[in-house]
Order: C-alpha cells, then structure tokens, then sequence
C-alpha cells in the first residue's frame, strides 16, 4: 500500500495531539500530595487513586510513535521514488528543523518520563522512616510543559515533513533536467 505525503503528515500530527492529550490530562489528574499514616517508626503515604501515571505512558508512548512517523516520513520513498539523504540535507531551512524536531522530541521526552517515573516511585514507595515526610508527589507543571513541548515536536516534524516535500520536486526537477539530451541532428523528410 502506497502512503502519501498527506497522509503521513495526518499520521504524524495525530499521534502528536495524543501524546499532548494524554500529557495535559495527566498533569491536570495529578494528586497534590498523599496523605501520611503514622505508624511505629514510619510514615506510609496513602495517595488517592488517579490515572496519572498510565496517562503520563500513554504520552511518552504517542509522543515516541510520532517522533519514528515523523522521522521515517521525511525518507520514505513516495511515489516509488528515494531521493538521497544528502539531497534533503542541502536545503538548510530543512536542516534547521529537522535538527529542532529531533531536539524538541527529545526533551518533550525527557519533560514526560522525569515527572511519570517520580510519580510511578511515589507510589510505589510509599513507606517512609522520615516521621516528617509531608507524602510528596512528582513536580507540578512538568508533564504540561511536557505535552505542550510534544504537540510542538509534532508540529516541527510536519514543517521539516513539508521541506522535505520541497527539496524532494526539487531534486527530481534537477534529475529531469539533467536527464534530458537534446537531439540537435537535422529531420529530413524521406
């Protein structure tokens, strides 16, 4: 089955809003902090049940299938056609925001896991020796700045997924031209 342009660009930005989706629901279900039990010598933090911590995964999750979406659309041979990564990387706006799609994915990831494994952690280590532990949860705001970084990853793939476009007609218009040889000979009618 032959994919589009179009098509993988609706791939891509909608694994992107997902992974935003999921980021933002799961920073807006995150409890403020747990309540403590005192026990002998102990503290055990007793959180409310919420869906944080799988909602923080299934971001991670979409934010890296668009990011791989995103990155083999830009090479994928469309129309039965591959154009050399060298001739996608002379264009330098495509180089600029190939570069700031892979930065962006990369710490909209780090932005999503740091907060769902501290939460993940929270939970499951819930028994302090501390008798002051206040019963923490993972940091406010990061797994909302990390959805929003997500969704702009996304959104970067998709201007670099155009550029390649660009870069892609061009090098077939050079290829064209190159490959056509004008016949000079004289026609004589017979």
């Amino acid at each position: 089955m032959a994919v589009s342009v179009k098509q993988m660009a609706v791939i891509v930005a909608t694994l992107g809003v997902l992974s935003f989706i999921f980021g933002i629901v799961a920073e807006n279900k995150k409890p403020a902090s747990g309540t403590p039990i005192h026990g002998k010598g102990v503290v055990i933090c007793k959180y409310p049940r919420d869906p944080t911590v799988v909602l923080g995964y299934l971001s991670v999750m979409f934010l890296i299938l668009s990011t791989v979406a995103g990155y083999l659309s830009l090479f994928y041979p469309y129309k039965g056609k591959s154009v050399p990564q060298a001739a996608l990387f002379r264009s330098t706006s495509f180089l600029v925001f190939f570069n700031i799609a892979v930065f962006t994915g990369g710490l909209a990831l780090a932005l999503l896991l740091w907060p769902t494994i501290t939460e993940q952690l929270h939970l499951t280590r819930n028994v302090h020796l501390n008798l002051e532990t206040e019963c923490p949860t993972a940091k406010t705001g990061l797994l909302g700045g990390g959805a929003l970084v997500s969704l702009d990853s996304a959104l970067f793939w998709l201007v670099a997924l155009m550029l390649a476009d660009n870069a892609r007609e061009d090098y077939f218009d050079e290829v064209e031209k190159d490959s056509k040889v004008v016949d000079i000979t004289p026609q004589v009618p017979i």
